[in-house]
């Protein structure tokens, strides 16, 4: 072989070799705070989240507010890097690019439901120059446009370390954790927790009177507005399920995750008082609730009190439901049971508890007494981000449940 030629070959194969060193190089996540965007209807949604490293694993906590959802299944290969967005069935994919990221945000059970994604290394915050004033401080009566009178809603805003933070409550929840700032009569508000995707913006009409738009994930834009009220109350979250005229009991008969049937008449829930909780993995309001029963029964568990929870999934797919609810257990270390009621698609939660009004909402709450008889029935759940309304439910449950646990 000539001279010339070994050289040429010696060349090709070391390009060769450096090249596919290129190609699978893998690329280092930055640790630190990113400011995360996703773009809904031509808008920023700016969030929060930082990254962490221990050892060699990578966590991610993303930062909803005052909320912190802790992420621990972070895949990087090549130069991108994948992660779920916690229980849900959602996960972002982006391409690193040193101190920048660019990708996607997916919602995997959702038909053509992808938005751009890109995120920017050393940010804390959600905007650079927050500023908030004190003239939507308060409480107020929330509307949006095609509510009827008796689907008021009512929102909470406060002033708070140069951000303007809040929720808007509803007769079957809340919207979490708003947080925004002001410019003079105007806000921005934005709510991000992996599934729900919220922009808010108003402007003051007088000193009482609000008016603004919300943008909700891919396509939903609403108008609403607000007038200034202290009184401003939303019906009791007590009355709004409850059984059906001719029937004393709830009756239902559920596969386990093992696929075996379960019903109330069971020995484990013989004499004892039955907590049902309906909901889904895909609610955050959900998990909110979740949170709040996995602590409780932990500690209430020998009182003679079980909890069932009723998994009603996006799909109609034991499997895939098995696979959601499974996944929320484990995240939350959960010890109560659960069982797969159904679907959550209008009318289909209704029609598999046939004794109850309606399901208007998830979650639900359902508590029965050691005697089999319905005690209780608590529509939709206001979480932390409502305050003393959150503090208020939960000493009313404990009493509730005192009463019940006291009784022989």
């Amino acid at each position: 072989m000539r001279k010339a030629n070994y050289i040429t070959i010696l060349f090709l194969v070391i390009t060769s070799l450096l090249s596919c060193k290129k190609d699978t190089e893998i690329s280092e996540l930055k640790t630190g705070f990113w400011r995360g965007e996703i773009t809904i209807q031509n808008q920023q949604l700016p969030f929060i989240f930082e990254v962490l490293k221990d050892s060699e694993k990578f966590k991610i906590n993303l930062h909803d507010g005052d909320n912190i959802i802790e992420i621990d299944e972070i895949s990087i290969q090549n130069d991108s890097v994948l992660f779920p967005l916690h229980i849900f069935d959602i996960d972002i994919k982006a391409k690193i690019n040193n101190e920048s990221l660019s990708g996607t945000y997916t919602k995997n059970y959702a038909d053509d439901y992808i938005l751009p994604f890109k995120a920017t290394y050393g940010k804390k915050e959600r905007v650079d120059n927050y500023s908030a004033n004190k003239k939507f401080d308060g409480k107020w009566s929330f509307k949006f446009e095609n509510d009827d009178e008796n689907n008021k809603k009512v929102a909470l805003f406060k002033s708070e370390n140069n951000k303007l933070k809040g929720t808007v409550m509803t007769k079957t929840g809340d919207y979490r954790f708003l947080e925004g700032f002001t410019n003079d009569d105007k806000f921005t508000l934005y709510a991000f927790d992996g599934n729900h995707l919220y922009i808010f913006k108003a402007e003051l009409e007088n000193d009482s009177i609000l008016k603004g738009e919300q943008w909700s994930g891919k396509t939903a834009h609403r108008k609403f507005t607000a007038i200034k009220d202290e009184n401003a109350e939303l019906p009791d979250a007590n009355k709004l399920t409850f059984l059906k005229e001719g029937f004393d009991k709830i009756e239902f008969s559920f596969p386990d995750l093992e696929g075996n049937k379960v019903t109330l008449n069971d020995s484990k829930y013989k004499n004892k008082a039955v907590i049902l909780q309906l909901f889904g993995t895909w609610c955050p309001n959900c998990m909110d609730e979740t949170k709040f029963y996995t602590e409780w029964y932990d500690k209430n568990k020998d009182r003679g009190v079980e909890i069932i929870g009723l998994a009603y999934e996006v799909k109609d797919d034991f499997e895939y439901a098995k696979t959601r609810v499974q996944k929320m257990i484990e995240k939350y270390n959960i010890n109560y049971d659960f069982l797969i009621a159904g679907t959550s698609t209008s009318g289909e939660a209704g029609k598999s508890l046939p004794m109850l009004n309606h399901v208007m909402s998830f979650p639900t709450s359902i508590i029965i007494d050691k005697n089999g008889k319905v005690r209780n029935i608590h529509t939709g759940f206001s979480g932390p981000a409502t305050g003393d309304y959150y503090l208020d439910y939960v000493r009313e449950f404990n009493s509730i449940m005192d009463e019940i646990l006291s009784e022989n």
